[in-house]
């Protein structure tokens, strides 16, 4: 049985799962080189469809994410400057009228006609509620879901009219157990903090979280106190309730007024401070409502990894899954994994979704593809190199940074080595050179390390061996930071760590295990092979033109490695 999953709105993405595995799942950006591109997938669909040699009609179902989405998704910048007009407000009176229903159900025979279009019949296609999809993902996606009940939480901005569910999955199937209306999210507010202090919303939120540590407490506590005016949570419930009258999604006027003269990392301090104690008080609410101890997340607001850290400390935490890269990008995963289990459980078969494990899900290439993109190219070195992956340690244990790009292309937000740039994390001054070079981040954002298995515990503080294959925790550090401090955030001394296993990927472990032999040191720099401000890198000619468009030194293309003229 295939099942398409499709998510076309912010960070469109495509999944394409096969009696229960998941063989390919690719986000637009990566195809179109347009951060978070948006809308309907249409180059995703078609380059699954080639790589498994498929046409739409060899698909059994398309399983559409979300119920209502937004064909007009627009640039995120300018959608939040027209929030602020009065035409806004006045859409947002005609959404609580019968006039909106029309308009939804206009919106989603546009989204049927894309795929009809393309050859799929109408009763191919099935939508799956947003924050289901979020759930599903969780569910599915941990790893106790067939053998023991999981408690299951999703948290966003919002979606089909929610921001945050409470589920219980038991034996394949998730019960809702509550839910939080659109207009109380603490994704609202978090991304409306980001657009007040001049970044992107739904692309920046992560700096505001990376500039909170450095606040002082007082000018935190300052402006937490107007935070926790906003939003609540009571003991005991499972649902989150505003303080203020207007809903969290038209918070920004209040925001300007009641935050004039805070500082910006007091800002970013007090909002991180509120997202942090809501969703513990939340976590806890729900722990002890259903005696559920393994606990697993999904949806935008746990892409924080700082307040993923706080939840894993909880005393009523035994274990934790947070769905990698859990953002809206994951939904054509989880509708996919929805339909399936559907299926299954209507024509009465097992529900045999295979265990996650890694998520090297994009597509690879051949050394010929390389060759193929290196013609004309005569002002590089060019080297094939029987163990590449040696030669990868070596330079980087002499001082060189290393873009490699190999295998199969991972899903989501965080690179996890096959596209991804190496350096020696016991040199800080490498934060520099890979910012000078190609990254251009803000100074206070730190990079994150690699980790071997087998050495963890000598590198991050993890009592309850959490694991964290996905770069989707952080973890307090040991005093052997030194060996990776410039994977390290240097106010809190935190690290967002990847921790890695051999099976898990045979040519990056081995690159880990040669700087072992090298250095006596287990862990590496590792952060994602692009230019500020683009996606991660696709395949060879993507790799090539950020190469040449950067400072970077070597680039290892497959079993090539690259350099410069200079070097």
């Amino acid at each position: 049985m295939r099942i398409l999953g499709v998510h076309d709105g912010h960070n469109a993405s495509v999944c394409l799962i096969e009696d229960g595995a998941i063989t390919y799942c690719i986000q637009e950006e990566r195809l179109t080189y347009q951060k978070n591109c948006a809308g309907f997938p249409e180059h995703s669909v078609n380059c699954i469809l080639k790589l498994r040699n498929l046409n739409v009609h060899d698909i059994d179902y398309f399983a559409l994410a979300s119920d209502h989405t937004s064909l007009d998704v627009g640039d995120v910048l300018s959608s939040y400057k027209k929030s602020l007009s009065f035409k806004s407000s006045v859409i947002d009176v005609g959404t609580k009228t019968p006039l909106y229903g029309i308009y939804k159900n206009k919106v989603k025979d546009k989204r049927i006609k894309r795929l009809t279009d393309i050859g799929v019949s109408r009763g191919q296609i099935r939508f799956v509620e947003h924050h289901l999809c979020h759930a599903s993902a969780a569910y599915f996606g941990s790893p106790w879901w067939r053998d023991e009940s999981v408690l299951v939480l999703t948290n966003d901005g919002s979606g089909d009219g929610l921001c945050a569910t409470v589920s219980v999955g038991d034996a394949g199937k998730l019960k809702k157990i509550a839910e939080t209306p659109k207009g109380n999210s603490i994704g609202n507010i978090y991304s409306r903090v980001t657009f007040l202090l001049g970044l992107v919303p739904w692309e920046h939120e992560w700096k505001i979280m990376g500039m909170a540590p450095y606040a002082p407490p007082k000018g935190i506590e300052k402006s937490y106190n107007c935070f926790r005016r906003y939003l609540n949570i009571e003991d005991g419930d499972l649902t989150f309730t505003r303080g203020i009258s207007e809903p969290t999604y038209r918070i920004y006027p209040r925001l300007r007024r009641d935050l004039e003269f805070h500082r910006f990392d007091w800002i970013s301090g007090g909002i991180q401070k509120l997202t942090e104690d809501l969703l513990c008080k939340w976590v806890d609410n729900a722990v002890s409502k259903t005696q559920i101890r393994k606990i697993a997340l999904s949806g935008g607001v746990f892409m924080n990894v700082k307040a993923n850290k706080r939840i894993i400390e909880l005393d009523c935490v035994d274990d934790l899954f947070i769905f990698p890269s859990c953002g809206d990008e994951s939904n054509a995963i989880g509708a996919a994994f929805a339909v399936y289990a559907d299926i299954c459980r209507e024509t009465g078969k097992e529900i045999d979704i295979k265990p996650l494990k890694n998520i090297y899900y994009g597509p690879s290439f051949s050394d010929s593809d390389v060759e193929s993109a290196l013609e004309q190219r005569n002002d590089l070195n060019v080297n094939r190199i029987s163990d590449i992956e040696k030669e990868v340690a070596s330079i980087i244990t002499e001082g060189g940074v290393v873009a490699r790009c190999k295998d199969r292309m991972e899903f989501g937000a965080r690179a996890l080595g096959n596209r991804s740039i190496l350096a020696d994390p016991s040199n800080y001054d490498c934060v520099r050179t890979i910012n000078m070079m190609v990254k251009k981040r803000d100074f206070w954002m730190p990079f994150a390390p690699v980790m071997m298995k087998g050495r963890t515990s000598e590198y991050i503080i993890n009592p309850k061996n959490i694991a964290s294959p996905y770069m989707m925790l952080s973890f307090d550090t040991t005093d052997k930071r030194g060996e990776f401090i410039a994977g390290v955030h240097q106010a809190d001394l935190t690290a967002r760590a990847q921790i890695l296993e051999e099976e898990w990927n045979v040519g990056y472990y081995h690159i880990l295990k040669e700087y072992e032999i090298l250095t006596g040191r287990g862990v590496l720099l590792n952060t994602s092979f692009n230019l500020h401000g683009y996606p991660i890198v696709y395949g060879p000619k993507e790799a090539l033109w950020v190469f040449e468009n950067s400072e970077l030194e070597y680039a290892a293309l497959g079993n090539y490695l690259i350099s410069k003229e200079q070097f």
